[in-house]
């Protein structure tokens, strides 16, 4: 069961949302108390897991990724051991930056970034073809991106 956060925690969360690389003391002055405070409150956040990272967004475009595939996966069948085996192989491909694993026609959507259709193709052929358990696939290709949010709506 969760704790209940009151509004000054909240508000801690939204204003990192937005920015991550606040100082505690910009922090502070951005919800209205003193630093220790709010460096307490933050370290008890990220303690109990509301807070899991702080990273920096960067340009897929700028860095040469900047084809944005989603993938439906369907397996040949699923179970346990099936399932577990996807998601192990699934987990060390760096152009795999999402996977959930869905309800529906598809057993999985993944989120590939690579830098041409090329790469793509080299990534299916070479990568997701290798996993015996693939059934089929589906690729959705971005042609762009209209809202992309980091953040909850909290």
């Amino acid at each position: 069961m969760t704790e209940t956060l009151d509004e000054t925690d909240l508000q801690i969360l939204r204003t990192l949302q937005k920015n991550a690389k606040l100082t505690t003391k910009e922090l502070a002055d951005a919800v209205h108390l003193t630093p220790t405070p709010v460096f307490e409150r933050q370290k008890r956040l990220e303690r109990k897991g509301y807070i899991k990272k702080y990273m920096a967004v960067l340009d897929a475009e700028k860095l040469g990724q900047g084809l944005t595939v989603f993938c439906k996966v369907k397996l040949t069948q699923i179970n346990h051991q099936i399932a577990d085996a996807f998601v192990h192989r699934v987990m060390r491909i760096p152009e795999v930056t999402e996977c959930y694993n869905t309800s529906g026609a598809y057993d999985y959507l993944l989120k590939v970034r690579a830098r041409d259709m090329k790469q793509y193709q080299e990534f299916v052929l070479n990568k997701l073809g290798e996993i015996e358990s693939l059934g089929s696939l589906e690729s959705t290709f971005v042609m762009s991106e209209v809202k992309q949010t980091y953040g909850l709506n909290i």
